[in-house]
């Protein structure tokens, strides 16, 4: 008599409906992804914002233009980066302590160079365009790189990850995968039991 392993069963059933679950979710993230990239996209002829000190992640102003006051440098960081004219070198990103609120800080990308030393730089008013960071969600490119630097290139839709479908494909993949296995494996079972009954 052929039996179905009810503990097993019920085991891979769960895991079948969590994969399932997240493939769904991914397609959701999905959506939303390519509803922020239109919107990002369409933030070049949107006016200024101020300046976001909490910003929220799910629903950054990035590619808005933006404008801060630095009233301390309080350190330094260069990360590789692009000129104006696509030449590849060093962005040197201040953390600034803002004017007004000593509590709050900016990360400012304030030039580009092929040479990670950081530039004499001691802060001021800022404008340039908000584009993504990996450690501070958040950065602003200056239109006005420091003295003896050049101007760092705007941030692109490029950066900006967008592989939720690809994700998704992968979940919907495991759980089909997940559940052939499972078939085959109980159809040898019980194949099995049958030739040795």
């Amino acid at each position: 008599m052929k039996r179905t392993p009810v503990f097993a069963t019920l085991i891979v059933i769960a895991a079948v409906a969590t994969m399932i679950y997240l493939g769904v979710w991914q397609l959701q993230r999905a959506a939303w992804k390519n509803s922020l990239l239109t919107e990002y996209a369409a933030a070049e002829g949107k006016p200024a914002v101020e300046w976001p000190v909490s910003a929220d992640p799910e629903n950054l102003p990035l590619f808005r233009r933006s404008s801060l006051n630095c009233g301390q440098v309080t350190g330094w960081r260069s990360s590789s980066g692009r000129s104006r004219n696509n030449t590849a070198g060093y962005a040197h990103i201040a953390t600034c302590s803002l004017a007004g609120d000593e509590n709050a800080t900016a990360q400012v990308v304030i030039g580009w160079s092929k040479s990670p030393k950081d530039p004499q730089w001691n802060g001021g008013e800022v404008e340039g365009i908000i584009g993504p960071d990996s450690k501070h969600l958040l950065r602003l490119i200056s239109d006005t790189p420091a003295e003896g630097f050049r101007a760092n290139a705007p941030p692109s839709l490029d950066n900006i990850p967008n592989n939720h479908m690809a994700y998704a494909v992968q979940w919907f993949f495991f759980a089909f995968v997940a559940a052939l296995i499972f078939v085959l494996a109980v159809r040898k079972r019980n194949g099995a039991g049958d030739a040795a009954s």
